[in-house]
């Protein structure tokens, strides 16, 4: 008996020695520090944001709605789903609205770039962001920064003649519908539901009805 148990024992210590060694081969020699590591290349970006110049240095990688938040601390502009399905994080570069999650902020050197935060103040509202009030186009208020920049943009879009899928003459002029507004502002997810609020609140900065 005190053969087997010798034995049993030999073989216990002997797989746990074997277990411990695959452990210790399998682990990667690049798990310790190394010397040779290099940090990213940094670059640099030069644009206006809210009509002020700002210049950043860079991870080539880095958002533009990341460089709004993270390096310029505009933390209106939301990051939702950051896939470009949400419309939470846009702005107007240029005017025209953007996801900013999708764009790469050195591609934006030179540009013009408008945040919620550039739209009006408290004691100064935008049209947009008072129409939103009165019509209480907003209840959790996470996408709206994103519905307010992208419905001065549609409106914009609008009066500049930029046709949309609904319209059944791509030659005529477009007008500020109801069926127009909600086609252009597809692109924003209210998951509160306050669709026809916000197409109210467009109305009446376009002097519309709905």
């Amino acid at each position: 008996m005190s053969d087997i148990s010798e034995l049993e024992v030999s073989r216990r210590g002997l797989l746990a020695g074997s277990a411990a060694t695959a452990v210790v081969a399998a682990t990667p020699a690049a798990a310790a520090p190394s010397s040779q590591t290099k940090a990213a290349p940094m670059m640099p970006v030069s644009f206006a944001v809210n009509g002020k110049r700002e210049t950043l240095s860079l991870d080539p990688r880095t958002t533009l709605l990341d460089a709004l938040r993270e390096h310029l601390h505009l933390t209106g502009t939301k990051k939702g789903c950051d896939h470009g399905q949400c419309g939470a994080c846009t702005v107007m570069v240029d005017g025209v609205r953007i996801n900013s999650c999708l764009s790469l902020a050195v591609m934006h050197e030179g540009d013009k770039i408008t945040t919620i935060e550039g739209l009006g103040t408290p004691d100064k509202l935008h049209p947009m962001q008072a129409a939103f009030i009165k019509h209480d186009g907003y209840q959790c208020g996470y996408c709206t920064p994103g519905q307010i920049c992208s419905a001065v943009a549609v409106l914009d879009e609008i009066k500049r003649g930029i046709p949309s899928h609904v319209q059944d003459d791509l030659t005529a002029k477009p007008r500020a519908t109801n069926i127009e507004m909600r086609e252009r502002m597809s692109g924003n997810i209210c998951r509160c539901g306050a669709y026809s609020n916000i197409a109210e609140a467009m109305a009446d900065v376009a002097g519309e009805n709905v």
